[in-house]
């Protein structure tokens, strides 16, 4: 095992100085090594703080760029890291934090074909991604592995933190990500950060828990949340902390197809058109009805010109619908990106019974990246 230099005993004095943390604890946190899958919200806090505390390894699993949206809330980039990968970008920074550890991005995807590779060589996983197939699949990973995973989520005003599959003496494990979500929930009730919103501050709270978390869990230190749901809500400022007990019905034995697990109907073909294809009718003036179905402040922010009928409120409005169907014209629905726009297309389609109706590829994001590039969408 590796030991404390002169330079490290000086900077992490005050933690050397901590009842029943001190000497033995810190080089603990030396010679460990974390799996960081994502690098966004979550991720920004937990990176700068097991960086600051000595963690002595850590791997980041992060294959996104930075946007300008993402600083509201990504506190570990600047506007000058635009554009860069954020593995990159954050192993840069937190090198820069602490030149007594060693930090290395990896931008790729997290999947099941690389999970396990990815977790073996590491002593713990936090996740700090926000969709559910990369939730299942870590957790998955982590008890075929046998390591511990630090969960965290965010959602508009709440947050929760848990330590999954965490070791006890008596050999057995605590409870994991199935014990508490045993399947996921519909697609459609799951709006992420850019559909939900998120308070900015959120992930930085959360974040800096999870890594609170996991500095226990390394140092050997404290009580960690095993088998406990910590659930925060910033509007209220009050919190609440849950028992979660073991299923015994839930059995683990190989990773699976997270993305036809978290949607099953995701082999339904949407009828769709191009972004390419929708200029062409304007350009001709082929009649045809628009459907916003981002959320108002999506809508003001950029829009297309077409009707506002937010996904959220979409089934509530049959009688406007009704009235879009009588005009007898081809309907294009839309959305940021083309997956709330596909629900809507769906739904119009099988519950409704529309005919000639097709969602937009790639949403108002292609359309400002190969049709009008002026277009600020964020």
């Amino acid at each position: 095992m590796e030991e404390l230099n002169k330079e490290e005993l000086k900077r992490y004095a005050r933690h050397l100085s901590l009842p029943n943390f001190g000497w033995a604890a810190q080089r603990k946190l030396k010679n460990s090594r974390v799996l960081v899958v994502g690098a966004g919200g979550l991720g920004s806090p937990v990176l700068l703080y097991l960086a600051a505390a000595g963690v002595g390894h850590i791997d980041i699993v992060d294959f996104d760029r930075v946007e300008q949206s993402n600083l509201q809330r990504q506190i570990l980039f600047t506007e000058a890291e635009e554009g860069m990968y954020k593995a990159e970008a954050a192993a840069t920074r937190i090198s820069a934090l602490n030149q007594h550890i060693k930090a290395v991005p990896i931008v790729e995807p997290f999947t099941r074909e690389n999970a396990m590779e990815r977790i073996a060589p590491c002593d713990l996983v936090i996740d700090g991604t926000d969709n559910f197939p990369t939730r299942y699949l870590s957790n998955d990973a982590c008890v075929l592995s046998g390591k511990p995973l630090i969960y965290g989520s965010i959602y508009r005003f709440e947050g929760q933190v848990a330590v999954f599959n965490l070791p006890r003496q008596d050999g057995t494990r605590g409870p994991n990500y199935r014990d508490l979500f045993p399947t996921p929930p519909p697609p459609e009730m799951v709006p992420n950060c850019a559909e939900g919103g998120v308070l900015g501050v959120l992930p930085d709270i959360i974040g800096s828990l999870q890594a609170s978390e996991a500095i226990k869990v390394l140092a050997g230190i404290g009580e960690a949340l095993d088998g406990k749901l910590f659930v925060f809500d910033a509007s209220t400022m009050l919190n609440r902390t849950l028992t979660l007990p073991k299923n015994p019905n839930i059995t683990i034995t190989e990773l699976i197809d997270y993305e036809q697990f978290c949607n099953p109907a995701a082999g339904y073909t949407v009828p769709s058109i191009s972004v390419q294809q929708l200029a062409q009718w304007r350009e001709q003036g082929k009649a045809h009805h628009l459907i916003d179905v981002r959320e108002t402040a999506e809508y003001e922010i950029a829009n297309l010109g077409g009707d506002l009928l937010p996904l959220s409120a979409l089934k509530a409005n049959r009688a406007g619908l009704e009235v879009i169907r009588q005009r007898k014209q081809p309907i294009v629905v839309h959305c940021r990106s083309g997956q709330r726009s596909a629900q809507a297309v769906k739904w119009l389609s099988e519950e409704l019974g529309f005919e000639q109706v097709y969602n937009l590829e790639g949403g108002i994001l292609a359309w400002a990246e190969t049709i009008e590039p002026e277009i600020e969408v964020y």
